[in-house]
């Protein structure tokens, strides 16, 4: 399992949203390169980028920050890094990978379009995971601003089918509010699909890295955390510990 930092950009800061609302923001660093670096020195073994500012304008709004990113990444041990926000057709997507991302995370795009994903993988085969932002079992589009009618779990193993690497399933009930993770949810959805699922939102103390790390046989491959690192609640380097040492005693 990955223990993954994220990094929300937005004006060039590194911030966080309380259930992605762009009202609720806590800046954390005006910094985001540094912010990278000292997550890779904890012992990060990728990163998740998220460009906010990107996700409201419908393309990619800091590259210029995330290329900095991937160069401190590479330069501290070819650390990967995956990005969402904004990236809605084979442009940005371009973009993304020149400035040296490994992974991009489409959304609302490929919801809205669905001959887009199979497209993409096809002509970046291995780069391309699904973000399924989840609400009351249905999962959100444009920005989590709306729900749309298509049930998770039919809608993931239709991406799968068209070539998803991998999926990043956030409860957005609970993503900022350092309530606990869905590990029910999570389950449910790693269960119905065979590529690796990335739990997001809400992940606040060990305990959840405790409660993840016994369902990792599933198909849980990592999870992406945010504020419960940046307000110290959480220890990277003792969490990604405790996975691995619950990896190697299964």
């Amino acid at each position: 399992m990955l223990l993954i930092p994220a990094i929300d950009l937005k004006d060039g800061q590194c911030v966080r949203l309380r259930q992605g609302r762009m009202d609720d923001v806590t800046v954390f660093s005006d910094d985001p390169v540094e912010v990278a670096r000292k997550w890779i020195k904890a012992g990060a073994r990728r990163l998740h980028l998220v460009d906010l500012d990107g996700a409201l304008a419908g393309e990619p709004k800091n590259l210029a920050a995330i290329q900095a990113i991937t160069e401190a990444a590479g330069e501290l041990g070819d650390i990967p890094v995956q990005v969402g926000g904004g990236i809605r057709d084979e442009d940005a997507v371009v973009a993304c990978l020149e400035a040296g991302v490994q992974y991009v995370i489409l959304g609302t795009k490929v919801i809205n379009e669905p001959h887009l994903l199979a497209d993409l993988c096809i002509e970046f085969p291995r780069h391309i995971l699904v973000g399924l932002d989840v609400r009351d079992g249905k999962v959100a589009v444009d920005g989590w601003s709306k729900l749309s009618q298509h049930d998770l779990l039919d809608l993931a193993q239709h991406f799968e089918r068209d070539g998803a690497e991998a999926f990043i399933y956030t409860d957005i009930h609970r993503d900022g509010m350092m309530q606990g993770v869905n590990i029910e949810g999570t389950r449910e959805l790693a269960e119905a699909v065979a590529v690796p699922v990335f739990a997001s939102g809400g992940i606040s103390d060990i305990e959840d890295i405790r409660k993840l790390a016994k369902i990792q046989d599933s198909g849980v491959a990592g999870a992406v955390i945010g504020r419960a690192l940046y307000e110290g609640k959480l220890d990277l380097g003792e969490a990604q510990a405790l996975v691995d040492e619950a990896q190697a005693a299964s």
